[in-house]
Formats: structure tokens, C-alpha cells, sequence
């Protein structure tokens, strides 16, 4: 594809603009999504977009076609394509995340994982940590960021979802930290057992007949792999508590993130094992109980 195509006008971009506002407002997509776009593939600054300055400007370099974009805009708003896949990125924590349709976007509500991994009463700082079900590698780069000196283990049953986890390793010089595996839950880190410092899992929760409901752009777009938890939303955190015990060392702590009403059922969930103590749920921003941390007794 010759460079000329990716070279509009300022005021070409301009229009496009303006007509990709309208018809976010008529089919109830944020229209800030646009500028949110125009960000990511024009590499323009959100001073230029708010004072429109733009617009005089005789050539503006694109990442993809103005035709292609429009294309994808069609379909944020007739299929509900979720902005961040047609983007390829998406804002975490301090990091610019890769994604696409083979991973679940981070939620902001999920980086609070981060803080309480950091703030978790581990000695062992050092160690061995796990990211179960690592998707686009999100947890993985955050744990790796605030504990510097401690190995990150990375496992997802998608190869599709790995490459795009080790791209971001990579993108953001964290390769050398995590290490990454195909596989089941803890499966793939058996030579490990008994060693890890900490596990933080953000495992499917979505009860399988609650799915249909969701979004659209959830259901139609994100992966299922990632989103199904089962007839009650609680089979893989199940799983998670029954098989930790086994591959976290004595004070190792286990935390995941959940959905709205499980709190109660995981706090019985980790009582009933029998080999979790300190059993804590922690709210999110919007003041959900959403976050379980255990430490293994």
C-alpha cells in the first residue's frame, strides 16, 4: 500500500471528524470515542483536537487509510466493535497496552490487582509470581513494574492471546521478567509447586447464562474463553482455590478479581478449603466488592 494513501489534509480529517461525531450521538457510541481514535491513528494531540487547529494543517500522516477508518468506524457503530480493537491499543495503568479481538480489553477497575499485590503482606517480594489466564499480559506488566525483583510466570490457554502478551512484554521492556506458558491454570508451572510468592488471577466470572446479556461489544467481540465462569460464574475461581494451596509457599498470597454479588460464595469458597487464612474482599472505585485476597496458612 503506497504512503500516499495514509496523507490527508487537515481539513479532510476535519470533516471526517465531524461527521463521525453525528453519527456517534445518533447511534449512542461517547463521541469522545472519535477523538480517542484520531489520537491513537493520527497522532494528533488533544490540544489540537479541542482548539480543532487541525484543520489548517496541509498534510496529516495516518496509521491506516481514511477510507479503512471509516470502515472501522462503521462497525463501532453497526456491529459495536469495541473502539480499542479498532485502535489495536488501549490505556493500563501507566502502560499502552496492545490488544485485539484474541484477548479481553483491561478494565481500569482490574489495575487496582496491581495495588493490592503491592500492598499484600508478602515478605517475599522477590519470588515467584503467577498471572493465571494472562490474556493480553496486563497483570503480568503491572506485577513486573511494582515488583522488580521478583520473577512473573504468565499463563494463558490461548496461543493467540500469548503472542499478543509477549508482544507487550517486549514493547515495554519487561521481556526479560515474565516468562510466559500455553497451558491450563497452574498446570504448566508444576516444577514450581510449593515456590510462588503470590498468584493474581483476573479468571472468567460471568455465569454462562448471564453472557447473552451483556453488551455488545462484549458478547459479540470479546473472547468467550475469557468471559465464561460457568453455570454460576464460579468454576474457574473454584479451581482456583482447590489447586493453589499446592504451588503457593506458606504465607503466598492468592488474589483475584470477581464479579458483583460472588463476594460471599468466595469468602465461603476459602473457608471451606481449609488452607487459606487472612481471607480479606476489597471494593473497587465504584465501591463493588470485587477483590478476594487469601494468603496460604
Amino acid at each position: 500500500m503506497g504512503e500516499k494513501h495514509l496523507i490527508v489534509s487537515g481539513l479532510q480529517l476535519w470533516q471526517w471528524r465531524n461527521a463521525a461525531h453525528q453519527a456517534a450521538i445518533a447511534t449512542d457510541v461517547p463521541p469522545g470515542e472519535v477523538d480517542w481514535l484520531l489520537l491513537e491513528v493520527a497522532g494528533l494531540d488533544r490540544l489540537a483536537l479541542r482548539l480543532e487547529s487541525f484543520k489548517n494543517w496541509p498534510q496529516i500522516q495516518l496509521q491506516l487509510p481514511l477510507e479503512e477508518l471509516d470502515q472501522l468506524w462503521q462497525r463501532r457503530l453497526n456491529d459495536r466493535l469495541p473502539v480499542q480493537y479498532i485502535a489495536g491499543v488501549t490505556p493500563w495503568r501507566q502502560f499502552k497496552i496492545a490488544v485485539s479481538s484474541a484477548v479481553l480489553i483491561p478494565r481500569p477497575e482490574t489495575e487496582s490487582l496491581i495495588d493490592l499485590a503491592l500492598a499484600a503482606d508478602v515478605s517475599n517480594a522477590l519470588g515467584h509470581w503467577a498471572d493465571l489466564g494472562t490474556g493480553s499480559g496486563a497483570i503480568a506488566l503491572g506485577l513486573a513494574d511494582v515488583l522488580p525483583k521478583a520473577t512473573i510466570h504468565a499463563v494463558d490457554y490461548s496461543l493467540e492471546a500469548l503472542a499478543i502478551a509477549q508482544v507487550n512484554a517486549h514493547n515495554l521492556g519487561f521481556a526479560d521478567r515474565i516468562r510466559f506458558y500455553q497451558g491450563f491454570w497452574w498446570e504448566p508451572l508444576a516444577l514450581l509447586k510449593g515456590q510462588f510468592s503470590g498468584m493474581v488471577s483476573n479468571p472468567p466470572y460471568i455465569p454462562t447464562s448471564t453472557l447473552p446479556t451483556l453488551q455488545p461489544e462484549v458478547v459479540n467481540h470479546e473472547p468467550h474463553l475469557a468471559l465464561d465462569g460457568g453455570a454460576d460464574g464460579l468454576d474457574c475461581i473454584r479451581h482456583l482455590i482447590e489447586i493453589s494451596p499446592s504451588y503457593l509457599q506458606p504465607g503466598g498470597v492468592w488474589l483475584i478479581e470477581m464479579m458483583a454479588g460472588q463476594a460471599d460464595a468466595v469468602r465461603e469458597l476459602l473457608q471451606n478449603q481449609g488452607s487459606y487464612c487472612k481471607i480479606q474482599i476489597h471494593a473497587d472505585l465504584a465501591g463493588i466488592e470485587r477483590f478476594a485476597v487469601a494468603y496460604k496458612s
